[in-house]
């Protein structure tokens, strides 16, 4: 007798996933929404459930299989379309035609739920919908008659998904949940459950996106960034950090553009390292980084810039001042200067963009000016994992091969801080930079902290850090407790 028996995954390979017009949540549910499926947005209040479902009829709707969007209790037709229509997805002239509306909320008043599913099932019959939203089924709770059977609400919307499991629909049934409320059957008979949220923290407040369950799909789990704007939903997966690229024994060294330094490094830069320069305020951070990026323009490289404490207008300033390659290479479309400086920035979010320009331009340089910018950008939730944030970051970039250049400001000179941030172990080098008081004057200094499996200098270089750009000068061996800021000369030199 021949086996008819499905593996999982043929079943896999036979399932249709729709795409769902969510810029970002067909990556997170596995490739796109399964068709036929019957899911539930959940969440609370303003947490973008409505939106979210009316952007997804938009998208899958066609003239041949329309989408009805059904309202029992709540917004009026008219006045969600007011609202709605503010939107970029919004299309006045599918309405009616492959979008059409409908209002059960007289209906639903009533408290007769018999009458309100025999409406349902009238409609789709005529209407033979592609995909069904119903909005917010929550709501008739309160129209529920008190002398009504306990339970009524539950086997009410147990038949509803059994109707619309039947038919050749994909559904979306909108209700307001508390997390702790799960366990209600509700959530047993739907495929997939999208948990819609806002954390508010202080002034900042950040919607995410949870996919708590989707059958048939490996789907992505965590928390991920939701954002309303003038567009419609987007959503910013949670991106995990890929695997690294595989490394030649002896990569090819880039140039850091500035004379001396590469030497200090063994012959330069490895490509595909990640870099941090840490230094106190003033002492030329920026400026190393420009030169980074002016090797990379001069050797026929792309790079991209990401900066978070000046606007880029006044950071290609500064670099005008000692090169005219920045404004020459934005011409070309070989630098990109990225501004990211909105104070409810996702880790997530940051990454796209950065991850955008590169692509756009084919970038093997890119430069993050500064981390202490990138995290006051962020949303206060965000900050709270700052360093598994920078990680992903980090990990996420240099897996794409590219150099990484990035700054950080030391609030202090302590004897045993370094990096700052304890960042040293996200990264492959690490150079610090201190003031040092030497016969009465301020003076800076250089040294490579770190290189992950490359030889490197132990030794401390004044270097000085003008308009022009940055020299580097005398190496510090005659003297003692440079790490202080107070180095005292060697009573016998060393030859």
């Amino acid at each position: 007798m021949k086996d008819t028996t499905m593996s999982s995954a043929d079943a896999a390979h036979a399932l249709t996933l729709l795409a769902t017009g969510v810029p970002g949540l067909d990556a997170v549910l596995g490739g796109g929404l399964p068709a036929l499926s019957f899911n539930l947005v959940a969440g609370g209040p303003g947490s973008g459930k409505t939106t979210l479902a009316m952007q997804l009829l938009f998208a899958t709707a066609t003239k041949e299989r329309p989408g009805l969007f059904i309202t029992l209790l709540g917004e009026t037709s008219l006045k969600m379309l007011r609202y709605q229509q503010c939107f970029d997805f919004f299309d006045e002239a599918a309405v009616g035609q492959r979008v059409h509306f409908l209002n059960l909320s007289e209906e639903a008043l009533g408290g007769d739920l018999d009458a309100v599913l025999a409406r349902i099932v009238h409609e789709v019959d005529a209407l033979r919908p592609g995909m069904v939203v119903v909005d917010s089924f929550r709501s008739l709770v309160h129209a529920v008659p008190v002398e009504a059977p306990h339970g009524e609400l539950e086997r009410f919307v147990q038949r509803l998904a059994l109707h619309l499991t039947t038919w050749d629909v994909t559904s979306l049934l909108i209700g307001e949940y508390q997390q702790q409320e799960l366990r209600n059957p509700v959530f047993t008979v739907a495929d997939g459950i999208f948990w819609l949220t806002q954390d508010v923290e202080r002034n900042s407040v950040v919607r995410k996106l949870q996919v708590v369950k989707s059958r048939g799909v490996s789907h992505m789990p965590g928390l991920h960034t939701l954002k309303i704007t003038t567009a419609g939903v987007q959503v910013f997966p949670r991106v995990p950090i890929q695997h690294a690229i595989s490394r030649p024994t002896a990569p090819r060294r880039l140039s850091s553009g500035i004379a001396g330094l590469d030497d200090m490094m063994g012959g330069g830069i490895p490509a595909g390292d990640s870099l941090v320069l840490a230094g106190p305020t003033g002492s030329g951070k920026t400026t190393f980084a420009m030169h980074f990026v002016q090797a990379g323009l001069e050797a026929g490289e792309a790079a991209v810039v990401a900066v978070f404490e000046e606007r880029p207008d006044v950071y290609l300033a500064r670099a005008a001042r000692f090169s005219t390659t920045f404004a020459k290479a934005i011409e070309a479309g070989t630098l990109r200067v990225i501004y990211l400086r909105p104070l409810d920035l996702s880790v997530d979010e940051t990454l796209q963009e950065i991850n955008r320009a590169v692509q756009d331009i084919g970038a093997s340089r890119v430069v993050i000016d500064s981390i202490n910018g990138f995290e006051m950008a962020l949303a206060p939730t965000f900050r709270e994992d700052f360093r598994e944030s920078l990680y992903r970051l980090i990990g996420t970039l240099t897996s794409l091969g590219v150099t990484m250049f990035s700054t950080v400001e030391l609030e202090t000179q302590e004897r045993a801080t370094l990096t700052g941030y304890r960042v040293s172990f996200l990264t492959d080098i690490v150079l610090s930079q201190r003031y040092v008081e030497i016969e009465g004057e301020l003076l800076k200094a250089l040294l490579v902290v770190k290189m992950r499996g490359s030889d490197h200098s132990r030794a401390f270089r004044l270097y000085s850090s003008t308009a022009q750009g940055v020299s580097l000068g005398d190496n510090l061996k005659d003297y003692d407790a440079i790490m202080t800021g107070t180095p005292m000369r060697r009573r016998h030199p060393i030859p």
